[in-house]
């Protein structure tokens, strides 16, 4: 046995062995592990530290062989008469470990796994790289795999081999450019990075897992295996209606919200149960029909609100357990509130830690500044012309609606995906190949992943913040559109917010910025986004942008939102604007709920709820918001008063409703106006109301219209229109 020892060990390469010791070996599993000949069994094992190891028998524990040190580095060999599977006992210096052998396993990843990811086109990879807690061969451990087709080497490390880049080195799938390994006796919860050698041997930083589905609390950086149990769903109800509650005729009114500022607790926590507990029968109380979240991909840096995420899987884990985030949604769903995500799929922050030049190369990112890093954010653009990086973000996108049951996506910055110049001066871009500024590989990503979408995940949305005039954002892919749902109307945003931000005096200069976007308003289906971005960085709240004094902010922002809530397309307000809060949004602080002591805040506040409900209600308002039928100027040019009137129209014709809005703090009394049909209309809407906190200029309930035609109907009323408001009027019909 000591002849045939010293012959195996003969047999060890000094290369080789160093290599390994260095931590640079490339086939460690050409190495390492067992390798049977016609004499059994040699095992070779790399266990620095360690006080002595034997190989016994996996059946009955019986020791095989001793495993004897080559040198005093840690490597050690044991000659096997038989091939017979067994374990390592390992002596810690007292604390005596049992466990396989993690190059005792053959290659895990399957072949059609390997196929597709080679190609490119393998949209689970949430399910199949990154750290799966499971059972190979009836032994409990995790698998890791990773994706790094120029790395000499790759090892997983963690708590579990006290982050020693030799003791798992991984085995690389050369056809695929995937690293794998087996870790035996582990379970959820341990935390990994992988430690790469790139090209040319260069160590690298230690990297998070690009497909980690839990990381630990910021700013630590470990990925963290997570919990295989899949979540048990009770929301079977609410995804059987999804897709009629999100179609282009349903009222969809979306609650923007930061889950890290919203509400706190007095010891300044917040957690997905607080939400559970508190913002849901919140949001329910006040009519909306979604909650949209800022990004919560786990992200490194808590001032990019999410924007700047690493994490593309995962939930932060500032809120809870990826477990605590499903729990959320199943409850908003139980409430019968949808769930959307911001999602980021153009750019990514430069931490060495994580995806940049995450092989040692350009892997995740452009090579070439002029394509690969965006200015404005300092940060690293996707490369959308790698197959394996669009599979990759499509992943991602699946990984929240499948997984999570998540309702829809707001895919954020599509304008700078679209445009290679974006942001960039003249020799700073690099044109497509027909000499074009069109993103040609990004329009096509755009496509491919609304199109998977709609296949896997009928019900789900997907919503465009573009703020360009790109055509057919939310046309169907198979007649030249993007293949989104919903965009955002950026223009109908910028210009009423200029408008409402005027002295009244001066809003007849500036009429057409209410009457501009009808002309427009149906060439995409749209949502109207009061949104964070609105009420940042020095632009103010969005009672704080409303001019004159304190009643005056107050009726402004009312009679603002009264025509945004009468206004084609779906609505969007983010958190405080439902309060009138006073102050800018501060991303680290909660709202500041003590304006609802306010009797004006609560005004504003009721009157939000009672929009949403009428909304809802109201067929008019939402059944046709796609539609250029369902929309009709009564007034559009009476520019020196600041007066507009409208009808929004509901598919039958016959539950119109007509809305007026005072854009000046002078009340317009016996004020006549055109109706399209005759008898009683009721005042269903006055946001000059009391309750509102109002000067209460009103119609007593309603008006009766007389036989004398004006501006194209046969009919007419007179009617009070508040100062600074919009009434809505409904016939009873």
């Amino acid at each position: 046995m000591a002849r045939q020892m010293k012959a195996d060990e003969a047999a060890f390469s000094p290369e080789a062995i160093a290599a390994l010791l260095e931590g640079r070996h490339g086939d460690p599993f050409g190495f390492l592990g067992p390798h049977h000949d016609a004499n059994g069994a040699l095992v070779r094992a790399f266990l620095p530290g360690c006080s002595g190891a034997e190989v016994i028998a996996r059946s009955d524990h019986r020791v095989l062989a001793r495993l004897e040190p080559v040198d005093d580095t840690g490597l050690m060999v044991a000659r096997l008469a038989d091939a017979e599977a067994y374990l390592l006992r390992i002596d810690w210096h007292g604390t005596v470990q049992e466990t396989e052998d993690p190059y005792a396993f053959g290659p895990l990843l399957g072949e059609m796994d390997v196929y597709l990811i080679r190609e490119g086109t393998h949209l689970d990879i949430g399910r199949c790289l990154g750290a799966q807690a499971m059972v190979v061969e009836g032994v409990t451990g995790v698998r890791f795999a990773v994706w790094a087709p120029n790395a000499e080497r790759v090892s997983v490390v963690g708590d579990f081999n006290s982050w020693d880049g030799r003791r798992h080195m991984m085995r690389k799938r050369l056809e695929a450019g995937v690293f794998e390994i087996f870790v035996p006796r582990i379970w959820a919860g341990e935390r990994y990075r992988f430690e790469i050698r790139g090209a040319g041997g260069v160590l690298l930083p230690q990297k998070t897992d690009p497909v980690g589905r839990q990381f630990e609390l910021p700013p630590s950086t470990s990925s963290v295996v997570a919990d295989p149990m899949p979540f048990v769903w009770n929301d079977s109800q609410w995804m059987r209606e999804r897709a009629d509650r999100q179609s282009a005729g349903a009222p969809i009114s979306i609650y923007e919200v930061h889950a890290g500022s919203w509400r706190k607790r007095w010891d300044d926590s917040v957690d997905w149960q607080l939400l559970i507990d508190e913002m849901i029968p919140y949001v329910l109380d006040l009519g909306f029909t979604h909650i949209e979240l800022l990004p919560i991909m786990e992200h490194p840096f808590g001032g990019s609100w999410g924007y700047q995420p690493l994490g593309l899987f995962a939930p932060t884990s500032r809120y809870g357990s990826p477990r605590d985030f499903a729990a959320f949604v199943d409850a908003c769903h139980q409430a019968g509130l949808g769930v959307l995500l911001d999602w980021v799929p153009a750019h990514f922050p430069t931490d060495e830690y994580g995806l940049a030049r995450f092989d040692g190369t350009a892997l995740y990112e452009h090579a070439d500044p002029r394509e690969g890093f965006h200015n404005d954010w300092n940060t690293l653009i996707f490369n959308m012309g790698r197959n394996e990086v669009v599979a990759y973000l499509i992943a991602s996108a699946l990984e929240w609606l499948e997984q999570f049951h998540i309702d829809g996506l707001r895919v954020d910055a599509v304008a700078s995906m679209l445009y290679r110049d974006y942001s960039r001066a003249q020799g700073e871009w690099v044109p497509n190949r027909y000499g074009g500024r069109e993103n040609l590989e990004a329009v096509a990503f755009l496509k491919r992943l609304n199109t998977v979408i709609a296949e896997r995940v009928p019900g789900a949305i997907t919503i465009a913040e573009e703020s360009t005039s790109w055509p057919q954002v939310s046309g169907k892919v198979s007649d030249g559109g993007l293949g989104f749902n919903f965009k955002w109307n950026m223009g109908w945003m910028n210009d009423s917010l200029f408008y409402m931000g005027e002295n009244p005096v001066y809003r007849r200069w500036h009429h057409d910025k209410i009457t501009f976007g009808l002309m427009y308003a149906f060439s995409e289906r749209f949502v109207l986004p009061l949104s964070h971005d609105e009420v940042v960085h020095g632009k103010r709240s969005l009672f704080g942008r409303m001019p004159g004094d304190e009643w005056q902010k107050f009726a402004n922002l009312r009679a603002f939102y009264g025509m945004m809530w009468t206004h084609p397309g779906k609505k969007l307000l983010f958190m405080g604007g439902e309060i009138a809060q006073a102050r800018e949004w501060n991303h680290d602080a909660p709202l500041e709920w003590w304006h609802l002591d306010h009797p004006l805040n609560a005004g504003v506040h009721r009157l939000v709820r009672d929009l949403n409900h009428l909304y809802a209600r109201e067929g008019a308002l939402h059944l046709r918001d796609a539609d250029p039928g369902g929309f009709q100027w009564v007034m559009a040019d009476a520019r020196e008063a600041s007066l507009f009137a409208f009808v929004r129209w509901d598919p039958d014709g016959k539950a119109p409703l007509m809305v007026l809005a005072n854009m000046t703090p002078v009340p317009r009394l016996d004020f006549e106006i055109g109706v399209p049909h005759g008898g009683f209309w009721r005042e269903v809407l006055n946001t000059d109301a009391a309750i509102y906190g109002g000067s209460n200029h009103g119609n007593y309930g309603g008006v009766t219209a007389s036989d004398e035609g004006r501006h194209g109907f046969r009919h007419s009323v007179r009617i009070t229109v508040p100062p600074l408001g919009v009434v809505v009027l409904r016939p009873d019909v």
